[in-house]
This record gives C-alpha cells, structure tokens and sequence, in this order.
C-alpha cells in the first residue's frame, strides 16, 4: 500500500511539475521600451567609416569618392552629409580618364539644395593640370557656378597665376 501511495504522490508531483513548467513557459512576454526624444537635426540617419564609393550616371561610372567617415543627417530640416575627416573626389570621362580631383579637410553636401561646402585645405585639379586651392569653395550643382569668399590661388600652368580673396566662376572654371 505504501509503494502504490508513493507511485500516486510521484504522479502528482510529476504532473504539477509538468503544468507549472507549461504555464510558466506560455507567459506573454513583456516587452518594455524606453521613450527618448529624437532630434532629427543632431541625431544622423546613418554613419559610415572607411567609405570607397563609385557613383555612376546611366551606367557609366563618373565619380569616385573616398573618406574616412560618412556621417549622413537625411532627417533634418535641410539634409545634408558630413564628412568631418575630409573628402577625396575623382572625376571621370567616359573613357574612366581622371577629368578632375578634389580634396578637402572637411565638407558637407547639402542634398536638397544640391550645395557643396568645402573646407580646410581645398585643392582641385583639373585635366590640364590647373590647380585651385583655398579654405573653403562652394559649388552651387543647381546654379552650375563655385565661388569662395577666401583667400584663393588658380594656377594655370603656362598661362597665369591668380591669387586673390573672393572667387566666382561657373563650374568649368572657364568664366
């Protein structure tokens, strides 16, 4: 008699083991979320380190850029990307013949506006070797024009060199 006891407490310790284990295995999960406010101007949509990038246009590659931190604030109320530790630009013609170089220290590229702001050592290069350097250079894509409110020098091998503060031209650098 006692063995047939011990079986029935055995089974139900086993089956209220077996239940407790299932009821306590089907809770719902809490779930717990903490409100912090988001500034869409301060807090960017995307950061990226060491960035190789080709952009193309219909299929053709015409630019390639490099950087070493991509920080993009798409959210804000005039989105822009930053590239805090300098920007490397190469231009390309159809036959991928390097058209131009940029360099900068620091820049940002206004997307909605389509503006550049380049800062900090900027030098450009182009296909015949003329050169434009200064602190800063904008480049307005919608007007098709770059102007600087700096100190600037335009070498242009073989013909003149001009140095000067303030700078407008159109963005061939041809007037």
């Amino acid at each position: 008699m006692q063995s047939s006891v011990l079986a029935y407490l055995k089974v139900i310790i086993i089956t209220s083991a077996f239940f407790s284990f299932i009821l306590t295995g089907c809770k719902e999960e809490k779930k717990e979320f903490v409100d912090t406010p988001y500034d869409r101007e301060t807090v960017p949509s995307m950061v990226t380190d060491s960035v190789t990038e080709l952009i193309s246009d219909s299929g053709i590659i015409r630019y390639k850029m490099i950087t070493d931190k991509w920080i993009m604030y798409d959210n804000s109320s005039d989105p822009y990307w930053y590239f805090p530790k300098g920007l490397y630009l190469e231009q390309f013609d159809t036959t991928l013949s390097i058209q131009a170089t940029i360099k900068a220290d620091t820049a940002w590229n206004y997307t909605q506006r389509k503006l550049w702001k380049l800062k900090g050592n900027v030098f450009v290069r182009n296909a015949q070797d003329e050169t434009f350097s200064s602190k800063e250079l904008y480049w307005d894509e919608r007007l098709g024009k770059v102007y600087s409110n700096e100190y600037i020098e335009i070498n242009r091998p073989h013909k003149l060199m001009l140095k000067g503060k303030g700078f407008e031209s159109n963005q061939q650098l041809t007037k």
